[in-house]
C-alpha cells in the first residue's frame, strides 16, 4: 500500500513511519523538512520525502491537489487543524483514496462529565482548538455518512515520547517540576491534586494507526480515543514522579485563584487549560473494533521520557 503521512517527521511520524515501512508499506512523508524525526531508524532510508509548506500550498489551492498527484492508497493528516484545512484536502482527494486518517484530539470534548468519557459524548469543546478539531470531525464524519468518503479520526491524549517534555503534574510543559520532584523539593498543586492527566505514549498512537489500517471495515466512519488504559490525578502522578527518584513527594496545595498567582500568565493558561478538562477517556471501542492495545501506561510512558530528558538536559 503506498501511504502518504503528511506532518510525519513530529511526534506520532517519529514512531509511526517506521512502523508503517516494516509492514512493507510504500510511505511518503509531505513536511516542510525543517526537522528531523525525535529518533533515529533505519526504516527512515526507505522514505520518500516530498517537501511542500501546507500554509503556502493552501492559500495557492494547490496542496489537496498535490497530495493527490502522490497516488496514495491511504493518507493520514497528522497536521490538520482548521476546518477549512481539512475541507481543502478531502475534496481533493475524494473517489481517490482508500482511507483517510485524521489526527484529532480528546480536547473535543471540554469538560468530563461522565467518565471515563467513551466516544458518544455529546462534543462541548472549551477552546479554540478543540472547538476547531470537533468541527473537523464532524465534517469527516458527515462526509463518510452521506457520501462514503473512507474517514476515520482517532484522538490522541497527551502525547509522551522521548525528545520533548510531558504534560507534568502542574499540567505544564516546565521540566523544572520534574527536577524539584526529583530532588524532593516542595511541589504546590492547585486545588486538591485530583483533576487528571491522561497521557498516551507516541508509539501508541503510531500503533493505533496501523490498527485502523488493518481494520478498515471497523475504521471507517468512526472516531476512537487513543490514550493509555487509565487517566491520572495530578497528586498520583506527583507521587510516582519522585517515587522514581526515591523520594517522597513534598506536596501542598493552594485553591487555583491563589495559586495561578504564582506562576507566569502562560504557566496559568497551560495549567487552566489541563484541569478545566480534567480527561479521563474510555478505550473500550477501540479496543472492541481496531484490537487497540496500548504497550504502555500513562506513568510508563512518562517514565521513559522523564529519564531520557533528566539524561539529556541535567
Amino acid at each position: 500500500m503506498r501511504i502518504v503521512v503528511i506532518g510525519g517527521t513530529g511526534h506520532i511520524g517519529t514512531f509511526l513511519i517506521p512502523r508503517l515501512v516494516l509492514a512493507g508499506n510504500e510511505v511518503i512523508c509531505v513536511s516542510r523538512q525543517e526537522r528531523k524525526p525525535y529518533l533515529a531508524h533505519q526504516a527512515w532510508d526507505s522514505v520518500r520525502m516530498v517537501a511542500i509548506d501546507r500554509d503556502e500550498a493552501e492559500l495557492k489551492n494547490m496542496f489537496g491537489t498535490q497530495v493527490r498527484n502522490l497516488s496514495p492508497d491511504a493518507v493520514i493528516d497528522l497536521i490538520c487543524f482548521t476546518p477549512e484545512s481539512a475541507q481543502h484536502l478531502v475534496e481533493a482527494l475524494h473517489g481517490h483514496v482508500q482511507h483517510f486518517l485524521h489526527c484529532g484530539t480528546i480536547w473535543v470534548h471540554g469538560h468530563s462529565e461522565v467518565v471515563p468519557t467513551d466516544e458518544r459524548q455529546y462534543r462541548k469543546p472549551i477552546c479554540d482548538y478543540g472547538t476547531k478539531k470537533a468541527a473537523i470531525e464532524s465534517y469527516l464524519l458527515t462526509l463518510a455518512r452521506k457520501t462514503g468518503f473512507p474517514a476515520t479520526i482517532l484522538h490522541p491524549g497527551h502525547i509522551v515520547g522521548p525528545g520533548w517534555v510531558p504534560v507534568n503534574p502542574v499540567g505544564t510543559v516546565n521540566p523544572e517540576t520534574f527536577k524539584q520532584l526529583a530532588e524532593g523539593k516542595e511541589v504546590v498543586l492547585p486545588n486538591l491534586g485530583m483533576e487528571t492527566l491522561h497521557h498516551v505514549h507516541a508509539d501508541d498512537v503510531a500503533a493505533s494507526f496501523c490498527d485502523a489500517l488493518n481494520n478498515w471495515n471497523n475504521a471507517v466512519g468512526e472516531s476512537f480515543h487513543i490514550v493509555s488504559s487509565q487517566a491520572l490525578t495530578l497528586r498520583g502522578y506527583a507521587n510516582a514522579v519522585a517515587a522514581w527518584f526515591g523520594k517522597e513527594a513534598r506536596l501542598s496545595f493552594i485553591p487555583w485563584e491563589e495559586w495561578k498567582n504564582g506562576v507566569s500568565a502562560d504557566e496559568a493558561e497551560q495549567t487552566w487549560d489541563h484541569i478545566a478538562h480534567s480527561p479521563n477517556c474510555s478505550i473500550e471501542k477501540a479496543r472492541r473494533l481496531l484490537n487497540y492495545n496500548p504497550r504502555y501506561t500513562s506513568l510508563q510512558a512518562i517514565e521513559e521520557s522523564v529519564k531520557y530528558l533528566m539524561n539529556v538536559v541535567y
